[in-house]
């Protein structure tokens, strides 16, 4: 007989019944995002185009169909104002040419966590009035859950445009006056007409139709065209500001810049450089070859610069 052969035993345990796990319930999520940092406000010239790259992406643990819309507000100061071009890529495998067929909804499948590139083109009207707006909001929603959504807007603007008129040499003022009087009797929205001194065999067009301007340009004696652009890309108004305010003559006239007299009394004489008055288009220069060293204020005109300083 064993020593614990008088204890009870224990009772051998019961079986635990298992306990099923509950399926996970279904999470859905939608982002969109520029790729690239972008102005979602612009202002954009008759036929002139912008591009947005977006990528719409299903944060959600399931898998899921987002619904991808696009809604339009115009707004102009015309009863009927044009319809801007709105295209997609890569909801479809063809195009979606919004404006062209009316439908402003489509349906994309994701799988949890998967993306879409989503390329939007934005493309002003020809014919566009100046001010004339579009707002655009794009929005992707989660089938799954409609109150799942994510929202992007844009704003494009028609403005007018600088166009540049090629002429004959010494007949920019014939060409200009008589554009402008073919403008007038057809009210095509030119605003001004720039006819710069010192760029020869050109004249600079203010206006809101670049297609219509070479209507009015065609037929005027001494007029030799309209000048696109390269790639299409309009012309900055950085690109005429030197047409439109010229630079003082002292501008590349710098303090220590050795210079020669080409007017006045010292003409001829090598000096240099004290000080510039850019008001009155000054300069004070000392000269090099005076028994007294005065000071001498001249015209920035009768000046002419033999060394800049940074040479020196």
């Amino acid at each position: 007989m064993g020593l614990f052969d008088d204890q009870a035993k224990a009772p051998p345990p019961k079986a635990v019944e298992a306990v099923p796990e509950r399926a996970p319930s279904a999470s859905y999520g939608v982002k969109m995002e520029f790729t690239t940092p972008v102005d979602e406000r612009v202002a954009m010239t008759a036929g002139q185009s912008r591009e947005y790259e977006l990528l719409v992406t299903n944060t959600g643990s399931d898998d899921d169909t987002v619904k991808v819309k696009v809604d339009l507000n115009y707004a102009s100061e015309a009863p009927d104002p044009p319809e801007w071009t709105i295209k997609l890529w890569g909801i479809e495998e063809k195009v979606w040419d919004v404006t062209f067929t009316k439908t402003f909804e489509k349906e994309v499948t994701l799988i949890s966590g998967g993306s879409r590139e989503v390329t939007l083109q934005v493309t002003c009207p020809k014919g566009a009035r100046y001010g004339d707006k579009l707002t655009l909001v794009l929005s992707a929603t989660s089938k799954g859950d409609p109150a799942t959504y994510d929202t992007k807007t844009v704003s494009a603007t028609a403005r007018q445009a600088m166009i540049a008129v090629k002429t004959s040499i010494g007949h920019e003022r014939t060409v200009a006056d008589a554009m402008f009087a073919r403008a007038k009797a057809r009210d095509i929205g030119i605003f001004s007409i720039l006819v710069p001194v010192n760029l020869r065999g050109y004249l600079l067009v203010e206006s809101m139709n670049p297609d219509r301007l070479e209507e009015i340009v065609r037929g005027i004696r001494r007029a030799r065209g309209v000048v696109k652009p390269e790639g299409e890309k309009a012309i900055r108004f950085e690109d005429i500001e030197l047409y439109l305010a010229p630079k003082p003559v002292v501008s590349g006239i710098m303090e220590g810049d050795i210079v020669e007299l080409m007017a006045g009394p010292f003409k001829g004489e090598k000096a240099r450089v004290m000080k510039i008055d850019e008001t009155k288009e000054e300069v004070t220069v000392e000269l090099f070859e005076a028994m007294v060293r005065i000071p001498v204020t001249v015209p920035g005109t009768s000046v002419r610069v033999l060394q800049k300083e940074e040479e020196k």
